[in-house]
């Protein structure tokens, strides 16, 4: 079933309740009252307050490190510790979640596949950040987005596209975004990269850059091999059956082989994206996996260094997360304020931090 067609279905039918999207390891919900879409959540890192306050321009990355660590220290919420420390005013916490459930949605439309689940009647979340939205307007701008996206792609091959320098580049005055994007692409980054240190959706990334190679300010290059060197141990082997990966992730986490766990569930979801098992099982792997990388000597409070010369860095061959990761590595912050402003999960950043220092890439 289509997006358009399940928004649509729910609106003419006043429906109330809960419709939840898996794919991978992004599970989102969308809100429903009486046909109208009143709400969104999501776990994509990317969509958290921090990286979309990061998105807009309301914060830069150490003043979220700053709240970051005032949460840590005192509690409360994101929100609430920014308006207390006079970061933002509470009117613009309040229109930016807005805008973050609605991007949660539009994203939805950029997603090749998926499953869904309607929970009928089921009743909204007490901390909900209600709107009030006629999925007949959000289907117009999903459909605006797709298509935008199809043009996006027709310059654009994939994320893995890495540009040069065009030659207007550097003749005309241009926005500051443009111009952060110019600087990533002149330091040879993949649009994949130049995502993750724009904090940005790669609807509005791949849109920065058409507008780009159509004024003739960077043109691509290539693109990088579809599978480089990426942080993660060599898989080990798996069973035939879904059925049997499960039983085998239970028994490595059972074993206190949480990382060996969490490679098995990830290839169950890239095979079946609404496992129940799998989902369930995740979380558990994922906290169980941190909870040993800092008792084995990778504490939340050590400050990581770089040992490896910007020079020998190109020999490492370095995925985009990666090198987001340690182009955060500066010295001076420690684990978790680099996991504070970081668009990934936690334990997929520590897994990085961790390959890093394995390989002799970092050290403490």
């Amino acid at each position: 079933m289509s997006l358009t067609d399940l928004l649509q279905f729910l609106e003419v039918g006043r429906k109330t309740g809960t419709l939840k999207f898996d794919h991978d390891k992004i599970t989102k919900q969308v809100y429903f009252q009486n046909g109208l879409i009143v709400g969104s959540q999501s776990n994509d890192p990317k969509e958290y307050l921090g990286q979309v306050l990061l998105h807009y321009g309301k914060l830069d990355e150490a003043q979220l490190q700053a709240a970051r660590e005032a949460q840590r220290k005192f509690g409360g919420k994101l929100g609430e510790v920014l308006v207390d420390h006079k970061f933002l005013s509470e009117t613009d916490v309040l229109a930016i979640l807005k805008t973050r459930t609605l991007d949660a949605i539009y994203d939805l439309f950029v997603w090749e596949e998926g499953h869904f689940e309607f929970y009928d009647d089921e009743p909204l979340p007490e901390d909900l950040i209600r709107i009030e939205v006629q999925p007949t307007n959000v289907i117009m701008e999903g459909i605006y987005r797709v298509d935008e996206f199809s043009r996006y792609r027709t310059r654009i091959p994939s994320d893995r596209t890495f540009l040069k320098l065009g030659t207007g580049s550097s003749s005309k005055v241009i926005s500051k975004e443009l111009a952060q994007i110019l600087f990533f692409i002149e330091k040879k980054m993949s649009v994949a990269e130049i995502c993750y240190n724009m904090h940005a959706s790669a609807f509005d990334v791949y849109g920065q850059i058409y507008d780009l190679i159509e004024k003739g300010y960077a043109v691509v290059a290539g693109e990088l091999p579809e599978e480089p060197r990426a942080t993660v141990i060599e898989t080990p082997r798996l069973p035939v059956s879904v059925a049997e990966m499960i039983k085998s992730a239970e028994r490595e986490l059972a074993e206190d082989q949480p990382e060996a766990a969490l490679l098995i569930i990830q290839r169950v979801l890239q095979e079946e994206p609404k496992n129940s098992e799998a989902q369930t099982l995740l979380p558990k792997a994922e906290q169980s996996f941190i909870k040993q990388v800092y008792e084995s000597g990778l504490p939340p409070h050590a400050v990581p260094i770089v040992l490896v010369s910007p020079g020998d860095l190109t020999e490492q061959q370095l995925g985009p997360q990666e090198g987001f990761v340690l182009s955060r590595i500066n010295g001076e912050w420690d684990i978790e304020s680099i996991l504070s402003i970081c668009p990934f999960r936690e334990a997929d950043c520590l897994r990085m931090i961790k390959n890093l220092l394995d390989r002799g890439v970092i050290g403490l």
